[in-house]
């Protein structure tokens, strides 16, 4: 028995034998006059139990049976592994048509005696900024490391793209690694499916940024010196986006917050759908962007969208892909060992002017094709006929004696007499020598 119970207990028996008023127990009780009147009554009749709760010991109608608990604890241990307590109420919903609350979850895990890795940490206090008022103002763009496939195949990197002013997610894309290939994808989506944004948020990657920025003195910046984009700074500046560089992980929090949530729930949903690929991967993606954006985007403040209109599809295929310069040679060029020709609509060679400079384009599916004088062509293998192999025909060489004439006067060289003493030695070569001199110029 509580201490409030035996303190009920107490006054009441007091009430009944008369030694307080049924004002002053209800004042006691803090109930209402009323009450202390049926409880009195109660008492009289039944004796203590009248005070106690006539549902107390009995199972609520509402209550979640058994087996249930028991599959929903099977399910947290294998199934629904590493999923949050959300996550699994939905999924029950989805998969079982079992309607538990998030809450009922974490008290069956509880009882039973399972960790939930998503517990409540208390948060460190920042200053928030301010949402932007339209979609399409400011996209967050970033990538994530992880184990996306978990067993089933290798450590992937999740490209995407995310509203700051909705938390709508626009594209999401898997590649090996972080790399121009996947921004690029995710561009292309978003801008096939919204349009242009006005401005993206991204960290200091040099996928981004120049490395070669930082390293600028003073003077040159206040020369006007600038280095070369990077491929997307190329294309951010192509379609008329501004590029800002958020100086911490923190000020880019709406995207890492969405790394958070779906390397808890992304990775459970392709686990039960049994991808293991990241080609099945990528095309899973799209129906789970869809999902996503139902239930977790927000209304913007302004509902007027911020998006540009895309330009015409040529257009925009010449901007997002991977662009190169290459410099022409008798009308070709060499890209990755192979030598071009540029070609007309028409089948047409374009003759092209030595050191012509020439952009050679390399789309998404991998296709190629080339821009000179902001047109664009096709290319086209050249393979120049191969030289005719002449064989030379052997001649007869004459050998040439390498044997010395007799009247040469090396043939009748001789060395000077040995001396012992060195000085001697010395003069007897000197004499010798000048000898052979006197006698080579007499017979000259």
């Amino acid at each position: 028995m509580s201490t409030k119970e035996a303190r009920r207990v107490f006054v009441m028996e007091e009430a009944v034998e008369g030694r307080i008023t049924v004002r002053e127990a209800a004042a006691y009780l803090n109930l209402s006059e009323r009450q202390v009147k049926r409880l009195k009554k109660g008492m009289k009749e039944k004796g203590v139990l009248a005070l106690v709760h006539g549902n107390r010991g009995r199972t609520p109608k509402h209550a979640i049976s058994k087996d249930i608990k028991d599959m929903v604890a099977l399910l947290a241990q294998n199934e629904y592994k590493g999923a949050s307590c959300q996550h699994m109420s939905e999924l029950l919903v989805r998969q079982k048509g079992i309607h538990i609350s998030s809450k009922s979850v974490s008290r069956i895990l509880k009882e039973r005696g399972i960790a939930n890795p998503y517990s409540h940490k208390s948060c460190t206090p920042r200053k928030s900024r301010t949402r932007a008022p339209k979609e399409g103002m400011l996209v967050q763009l970033d990538a994530s490391p992880f184990d996306w496939l978990e067993d089933r195949g290798p450590k992937l990197e999740l490209h995407g793209a995310i509203d700051d002013a909705t938390s709508k997610v626009f594209a999401l894309y898997l590649r090996p690694n972080e790399d121009l290939r996947g921004y690029l994808e995710v561009l292309e989506r978003m801008t096939g499916d919204y349009g242009i944004p006005r401005a993206v948020y991204t960290d200091g990657h040099t996928i981004f940024f120049s490395p070669k920025k930082d390293k600028l003195t003073i003077e040159e910046e206040l020369a006007g010196k600038q280095v070369a984009l990077t491929q997307l700074g190329r294309v951010f500046e192509e379609l008329g986006i501004s590029h800002i560089h958020a100086r911490s992980p923190q000020a880019k929090g709406r995207i890492e917050r969405l790394w958070e949530t779906l390397q808890g729930r992304l990775r459970i949903e392709m686990r039960i759908e049994g991808i293991s690929s990241i080609e099945e991967a990528n095309e899973f993606l799209p129906g789970f962007i869809e999902k996503y954006n139902k239930q977790f985007a927000v209304e913007p403040a302004d509902p007027e969208s911020a998006f540009a209109a895309p330009m015409g599809k040529g257009k925009m295929e010449s901007i997002i892909c991977l662009r190169e310069e290459r410099t022409a040679t008798g009308s070709t060029i060499s890209y990755y060992g192979q030598k071009y020709q540029l070609v007309d609509d028409k089948g047409n060679i374009l003759p092209l002017p030595s050191k012509a400079v020439i952009q050679v384009l390399r789309h998404l599916d991998d296709s190629t094709d080339a821009m000179y004088q902001g047109k664009r062509y096709g290319l086209c293998e050249f393979n120049p006929a191969p030289k005719p192999e002449t064989k030379l025909e052997a001649v007869d060489k004459q050998q040439v004696s390498r044997k010395p004439n007799p009247d040469n006067p090396w043939l009748n060289f001789k060395l000077p007499p040995k001396v012992d003493d060195p000085v001697e030695q010395y003069f007897e070569k000197r004499n010798w020598r000048l000898k052979q001199i006197r006698q080579n110029y007499k017979e000259d």
